[in-house]
């Protein structure tokens, strides 16, 4: 019988029935078992212990930045007057522009002129050769007087024939045709002083003259070129002083323009550069266009400038203030400060720092008025002189003590306030743009000068 098919039977010794002893190799699993759960344990154990403290630390760290004073910079608010413009883009354009073209054909002569240079009206900047034209008006003169001599004998012999037809010796019919041949030369007579007067305008035409004041441009063909009347290019001359703008602003801001216009005439205009910050120059709203351009909703304007620095130039990109009134006391503060939350509008206010800057931050709500590029008017929140953070508001909580310091002005802005002119200047503030103005086009070639390209600008939460 095979030993492997045998039952395991236990034994029995005094009617007590015992197992046979466990094998050794399980109590030695149940040891290293034991021993990686301890290690486990313990590795846990320090992990959750170093992140206590890791979490102790940050938390000490952060007291001590919240506790720490943050630098801000900051800038007290003023009270001045301010005027109050709309906005857009123009084009600056010439106020008068000529293409000069010779009148007559002929050779070019050495020009009498620089490229651009002024010159003046009625300056010869460039002759045509005038010898054949010269000569076309002795040939006329010639032909003059032929033909006043002609005259001569024609009245001698009329009057002969006069007398004797009145003797009965000639008939009428001879005396009627030495009448007719004296109208004759009477009438060639007057085509010869008109084809004096056509030599002579010609000949004239040969000295080419400038038709305005302006600013000379590059040659357009050089001397010793042939030129055909009327047809040939020749310079073209711009007049800088004054100076056009045109601009466009949306139809639903031209009936205050057309009200103001009638009631002053004439409206303040300030020309500023392609970032809105630096003055070139200052002028007055020259009229309206007649019509409104269907397509894009806007209403073309034009505004001429004195231009005596010459700031001003064809075809240039200007921002537009078109100054409709003036604030006399109005609360301004950089338009940095102003923040937006849930609550609305607000500033970050440092209550009376010490001598060192050190102070406490907090929330100050405001009414936002009116809000252009740097600068802010307020209707309300603020009194003048209170400091306002324009720089490290993002770092702040209320009650957060600061070290504050003067914000530096940027040059942008002080060049608006000591350049603003006419009406807008002497206010002597910075300019503010109106809300709801639109930021109008600027124009090239194949667009309207000053095409809207800008949204109405946003009104404050009141």
């Amino acid at each position: 019988m095979s030993i492997e098919g045998t039952p395991e039977t236990p034994l029995v010794a005094d009617g007590i029935e015992q197992h046979p002893p466990a094998p050794r190799g399980s109590w030695v699993r149940i040891v290293v078992y034991l021993v990686l759960v301890s290690v486990l344990g313990f590795i846990v154990w320090r992990i959750y212990q170093n992140q206590q403290t890791a979490k102790s630390q940050a938390t000490s760290q952060a007291a001590a930045l919240l506790n720490r004073p943050v630098p801000v910079q900051v800038t007290a608010a003023e009270q001045k007057p301010m005027p109050i413009f709309l906005t857009a883009l123009g084009t600056v354009m010439p106020y008068m522009s000529v293409t000069v073209k010779a009148r007559v054909s002929g050779e070019l002569e050495p020009v009498r002129f620089t490229e651009g240079q002024q010159v003046r009206q009625g300056q010869t900047i460039m002759v045509i050769d005038p010898r054949p034209y010269k000569a076309a008006l002795d040939q006329a003169r010639g032909n003059l007087a032929h033909d006043q001599a002609l005259l001569v004998n024609a009245q001698a012999q009329y009057k002969r024939y006069k007398a004797l037809y009145d003797a009965g010796v000639t008939s009428k019919e001879t005396l009627d045709a030495d009448a007719a041949n004296q109208g004759q030369y009477l009438g060639a007579i007057a085509a010869d002083k008109a084809a004096i007067e056509t030599a002579q305008l010609q000949l004239n035409w040969c000295s080419i003259q400038s038709p305005i004041n302006g600013k000379i441009g590059l040659r357009l063909v050089d001397p010793g070129n042939i030129i055909t009347a009327n047809t040939t290019n020749l310079v073209i001359i711009n007049q800088f002083q004054p100076i056009a703008v045109y601009f466009t602003l949306p139809e639903d801001e031209l009936p205050q323009v057309l009200h103001k216009l009638a009631a002053e005439k004439r409206l303040p205009v300030d020309a500023y550069d392609q970032g809105g910050t630096l003055k070139l120059a200052g002028g007055l709203l020259l009229t309206v266009d007649n019509q409104i351009d269907t397509t894009t909703g806007t209403e073309k304007l034009k505004a001429v400038f004195d231009n005596k620095d010459q700031a001003l130039f064809p075809n240039q990109f200007v921002n537009i203030h078109l100054v409709m009134e003036n604030r006399p006391n109005a609360l301004v503060v950089p338009s940095a400060a102003i923040q937006s939350g849930n609550q609305g509008s607000y500033v970050w206010v440092v209550d009376h720092p010490d001598a060192k800057g050190n102070g406490t931050a907090r929330i100050q709500p405001v009414k936002v008025a009116l809000a252009e590029g740097q600068m802010t008017i307020l209707d309300s929140g603020l009194q003048p002189g209170q400091n306002v953070v324009v720089d490290g508001a993002d770092r702040l909580r209320p009650g957060q003590n600061v070290t504050a310091s003067v914000a530096r002005q940027r040059g942008g802005q002080g060049s608006g306030q000591a350049s603003t002119g006419q009406g807008a200047g002497q206010s002597g503030g910075v300019p503010f743009a109106v809300p709801g103005a639109a930021s109008g086009p600027a124009s090239r070639p194949g667009a309207p000068a000053g095409a809207s390209q800008g949204k109405q600008n946003q009104r404050g939460k009141q």
